[in-house]
């Protein structure tokens, strides 16, 4: 149960939820009862209660706190644990992008998370947020959501050398993607530019919240680092 609406989040088996990240893990012919949050966030955090029905009740709780681990840092590339599946969110096109001067940038982010959507993609150039309240202006910002997955499409025009830098995606609830855009004057060229690899990849997050018949409950919380 999670403490903060009183929300009875599953009951032996079966989840009582419409969030699809939430799901009640029972290894057969074990006494432990998993409850797992999959892309956990920071909405998370809280109060979550283990109950067993006997006579008294049994219950204890635990708190769950989520750390933001999605925030660019300037100069930086996102960076991923092999060894953990994540949500991610993917950079069309190469890890360096060239475009010449007075042109237009047009970057567009995928996210492979198909239950449950983003409810927002953020874009930042640096640590600055990319929007259509930018100073610069002249940004177009398109946001699509389908059965396949979630597409936003970043448009800069009339693109100048301050526009240049490191460009990172960020979705709600998946991590986020790099690219390194290079924004050249009349007559240079890409290879006079390189800056070797900027490409962004992702990692996951997962809580999962573990209660054994007997009451010993366990919280094993996963996160990038």
């Amino acid at each position: 149960m999670r403490k903060r609406d009183l929300h009875i989040l599953t009951s032996n088996i079966y989840t009582y939820t419409g969030d699809g990240r939430f799901s009640v893990i029972h290894p057969d012919p074990s006494d432990d009862w998993n409850l797992k949050i999959e892309y956990v966030q920071k909405r998370d955090s809280g109060i979550y209660e283990c109950q067993v029905n006997t006579e008294p009740k049994i219950n204890m709780a635990i708190h769950l706190n989520v750390e933001d681990v999605h925030e660019p840092v300037v100069g930086s590339t996102a960076r991923t644990r092999p060894d953990l599946q994540a949500a991610q969110a993917n950079i069309w096109g190469p890890e360096d992008v060239y475009v010449k001067k007075g042109s237009t940038i047009s970057l567009t982010c995928t996210v492979n998370v198909h239950s449950t959507p983003p409810s927002s993609v953020h874009w930042y150039q640096g640590s600055s947020v990319v929007d259509f309240d930018s100073p610069r202006g002249g940004i177009s910002l398109e946001t699509e959501k389908t059965a396949s997955g979630t597409t936003s499409k970043l448009l800069v025009t009339k693109a100048s050398l301050t526009d240049s830098g490191n460009y990172t995606c960020v979705p709600s609830n998946a991590n986020p993607a790099s690219v390194y855009v290079h924004v050249l004057n009349a007559g240079e060229y890409p290879a006079a530019m390189q800056h070797g690899e900027h490409g962004g990849s992702s990692s996951s997050c997962v809580a999962q919240l573990s209660c054994h018949f007997l009451v010993v409950l366990l919280l094993s919380l996963m996160m990038a680092r």
